[in-house]
């Protein structure tokens, strides 16, 4: 019995590199995205504002399961990071807003990210076909 091949998607950030990480990975039914912020190769994507670094961050993360042959509803488990405590409320509607109907388990909590970054997320998903 062979194991499950490994697919990995990079984004290419420095961060993957100085880490040694890739931005999401499958094996075999199972995808882990990594935690995933708001930047880009121009720097961070919405400066100050959670809800757009929280729209930016579900769309890549959306785009590295899909890109791994899954698709949103195929998440299970999301965490949750924010620097700000207070900005909790923005962030977990914009969550409920994407993930309504699919009610993935989550946690939310606050904790110190890098440079301008307001909000982390890492996803777990699992294939159902």
């Amino acid at each position: 019995m062979s194991s499950p091949t490994k697919k990995l998607i990079s984004t290419g950030t420095k961060w993957e590199k100085i880490a040694g990480f890739s931005r999401a990975l499958r094996i075999g039914q199972q995808i882990f995205v990594a935690g995933t912020t708001a930047t880009s190769k121009e720097g961070t994507v919405g400066k100050g504002n959670p809800a757009v670094q929280m729209q930016f961050i579900l769309d890549r993360i959306e785009n590295a399961i899909v890109d791994l042959g899954g698709k949103l509803a195929d998440v299970v488990r999301t965490r949750i990071y924010v620097r700000n405590i207070n900005d909790w409320e923005i962030v977990a509607k914009i969550h409920g807003e994407r993930f309504r109907d699919i009610k993935p388990v989550s946690t939310l909590v606050q904790a110190q990210l890098v440079g301008d970054c307001l909000v982390e997320v890492e996803a777990d998903a699992i294939l159902q076909n």
